[in-house]
């Protein structure tokens, strides 16, 4: 059977976008890794998929795998280019939807600059929330690698990030430490792993080492919980602008029980159809 598809890219974090209002999809975990691969399949860092919604007041439902099969609860690039897929696939007409994701909804909104704004919901900071095995909520927890002790603040913008302070992101240890991170046994369910560098109190450079997935060139998610750390940390203001090697997001969090609302680029690259054999595809 063949299967549609759309590439798309928010600042180099590529993805590979699948309408499964039109078409009937059913993916194996197998298969989502085989689509992937950069050299045998697609290559994508997240596969998207857009299905209809399961109540009246959502446009649609959003469901976010890793190149790796797993399947995750955000993605804040992923989210841009979901609102401009359903815009421009004509699923959609409005400026702003609610999107159902796993771990609650959100609200992608479409600006008349072509940047696409989304409301990615209020941060979370109990450590269950994370989830984090910690006694309390702290602004900072030392966290033990190898004997050495990492100043990190835990955030969960529907997904859990790990960030930390580090003096240049160009020589920060995101290869060597970024997976100790991950996989740290205080992080029952892993981690993304955020270095961030402060330039000024309305700027950041920023790498983050994404769960499962690897360093990639941008992590909106990691972008807004990078953010939000720094302001809980008295680093930064309420608008901040986060400079990732694929290009520059805006991220706003006025704090408290407010949301945070991450601004930024969404591009379609090429539209293709895939075949698809046996338990791949479901018509």
């Amino acid at each position: 059977m063949k299967l549609q598809f759309t590439k798309m890219q928010g600042l180099g974090n590529d993805f590979m976008v699948i309408d499964g209002v039109n078409q009937q999809v059913r993916l194996s975990t197998s298969t989502i890794r085989q689509l992937g691969d950069r050299y045998f399949g697609i290559g994508f860092d997240q596969l998207l998929l857009v299905e209809p919604a399961s109540r009246a007041d959502i446009d649609f439902s959003y469901r976010i795998f890793n190149n790796d099969g797993g399947e995750v609860e955000q993605c804040g690039n992923g989210a841009r280019c979901f609102a401009r897929f359903v815009h421009d696939k004509g699923l959609s007409l409005k400026k702003e939807i609610a999107v159902e994701t796993a771990r609650g909804v959100i609200y992608p909104r479409l600006e008349d600059d072509g940047n696409v704004s989304v409301n990615m919901g209020v941060p979370q900071f109990a450590p269950q929330e994370i989830p984090f095995i910690a006694d309390s909520d702290l602004i900072i927890h030392p966290l033990d690698i190898d004997g050495v002790s990492f100043a990190i603040s835990v955030v969960s913008m529907g997904n859990p990030h790990a960030v930390q302070v580090v003096a240049d992101v160009d020589v920060a240890p995101v290869a060597s430490i970024g997976p100790k991170i991950e996989t740290h046994p205080r992080f029952p369910a892993k981690v993304n792993a955020g270095f961030m560098q402060i330039i000024s109190r309305d700027e950041i450079r920023l790498r983050v080492f994404e769960r499962a997935a690897g360093e990639t060139l941008a992590c909106g998610t990691g972008a807004c919980a990078a953010v939000v750390a720094g302001i809980r940390r008295g680093l930064l203001n309420p608008r901040v602008r986060v400079h990732t090697h694929g290009g520059e997001l805006t991220i706003a969090w006025a704090g408290g029980s407010a949301a945070v609302w991450m601004t930024g680029p969404a591009v379609s690259v090429f539209d293709g159809t895939i075949n698809l054999q046996g338990e791949e595809y479901a018509a």
